[in-house]
């Protein structure tokens, strides 16, 4: 059973910082090093100065990332800059976006404390492979600070919505608390309603408690960063209650029924690599696919997109040609990888990555983890303009995983492969953190 409840929720004070979108941010993941010098340059109380502050040549055991990120969180409490809300809430969330053609879509969230469950438990389900990178650095400023700065978002079972109409119910006629434009992805609309209405809560609380399998949509290197963390504070304070603030996690929730859940595909950049030529790589690939050559690329984007709806379809783009694959026979997939569930012999993505990077391509899964020849991207102009100055060798594209698809995995306790969904849009970081010590 999935427990959730409302906690005291800290965020900016919009005296001391009016306009928002200059200090809210991306997730921690999708911040390049040249975002995070435009958020730094942006405002001196950016919220990136917490979640992936800058790293010098100087750092020590003693002032490192961790440790300035705590340095200023305290500071900003002190100053105001940050405060925290007097009573607990749930924190109404959605975020109006024009994506894909130009149709606008608002997807309806809202964030709360959610009791963490270990994934063998059933309560909270994975979907894809984490990394030990990023689980150490979010671990790192987690110890550092006691707070969860980012939410966890997961995904919650609700054919009839109801958690939605309650929550538009409670909202409805008030402006938003808080309201702001992401000005680094495509002027994403957020708002954020703050509902301390006892009743709506137990609403809320108990519904949730119904819905049983909650699927982690994005952060799966925080929440197991926090079960861990949680394992250490049980064992630095044996005597502690189970209410006690580090057996939460914050985590903002969305229905998996809405209709406005959106996933984007994350193509493959393959660079580095010289194993093969073009000519190999086509030839070998013939035992799996049937090669069809498409030399516009704007039409071979719409073939690409009108085959993925009929049947298993991948990309290749080369500095000077395009090629649709499509999969022969769907049996090779059980030969190839009869180890994993249906769902996951079904998705495009497992195509790429079984027969092609690692059985025709000699990738390994070592290799892939560490991305050696890799960049994922979500647009593919960049991997254009780099495979039109050489600087790669083959870009794979992808259409996106399908909603339905990441439910099958993971209810059926299948990890997908690293990078097979990109939700969008993202949840920002900055509106609220919770304090978890």
């Amino acid at each position: 059973m999935a427990n959730i409840r409302p906690f005291r929720g800290i965020r900016y004070d919009q005296a001391q910082v009016p306009d928002l979108s200059q200090v809210v941010t991306q997730p921690y993941d999708r911040i390049t090093d040249e975002l995070q010098r435009r958020y730094h340059e942006q405002h001196k109380n950016s919220f990136v100065r917490l979640v992936k502050n800058r790293a010098t040549e100087d750092d020590t055991p003693a002032d490192n990332v961790y440790v300035r990120a705590n340095s200023l969180y305290r500071s900003w409490l002190d100053d105001g800059v940050l405060v925290q809300d007097e009573s607990p809430a749930l924190y109404v969330y959605h975020q109006t976006f024009s994506y894909p053609a130009g149709r606008e879509l608002t997807r309806k969230a809202f964030v709360a404390a959610l009791e963490l469950a270990p994934f063998e438990t059933g309560v909270v389900l994975p979907h894809e492979h984490t990394l030990n990178g990023p689980k150490a650095d979010r671990l790192s400023l987690l110890r550092a600070t006691g707070v969860n700065l980012e939410p966890v978002f997961l995904l919650y079972p609700d054919p009839q919505t109801q958690i939605n109409t309650i929550l538009d119910a409670a909202i409805a006629g008030q402006p938003p608390t808080a309201e702001m434009r992401d000005l680094h992805e495509h002027e994403v609309r957020q708002r954020l309603w703050v509902v301390t209405d006892l009743a709506v809560i137990g609403e809320v609380t108990s519904q949730i408690a119904l819905a049983r399998r909650l699927i982690i949509a994005d952060g799966h290197h925080r929440y197991e960063a926090r079960l861990t963390y949680r394992e250490e504070m049980r064992a630095a304070h044996p005597d502690s209650p189970s209410d006690a603030p580090h057996n939460f996690t914050i985590a903002a929730l969305a229905s998996l029924d809405d209709p406005s859940l959106t996933i984007l595909p994350t193509h493959r950049l393959v660079h580095s690599y010289g194993a093969m030529s073009v000519a190999d790589l086509l030839d070998a690939a013939a035992e799996y696919f049937h090669i069809d050559q498409i030399p516009d690329r704007a039409a071979f984007l719409v073939a690409l997109q009108a085959t993925g709806r009929r049947r298993h379809a991948i990309g290749l783009a080369t500095s000077d040609q395009q090629y649709l694959w499509t999969l022969k026979d769907v049996r090779a997939m059980y030969e190839l990888a009869p180890d994993h569930v249906p769902a996951w012999r079904e998705l495009d993505v497992s195509l790429l990555q079984t027969p092609v990077f690692e059985r025709l391509m000699g990738l390994t899964q070592d290799s892939i983890d560490r991305q050696e020849n890799l960049r994922y991207l979500r647009d593919p102009e960049p991997g254009y303009r780099a495979l039109d100055s050489e600087d790669a060798q083959f870009l794979f594209l992808l259409n996106p995983t399908r909603v339905a698809q990441v439910r099958a995995c993971a209810e059926a306790g299948e990890m997908m492969p690293q990078k097979s969904t990109d939700f969008y849009p993202k949840m920002i970081s900055g509106l609220v953190a919770m304090a978890v010590r």
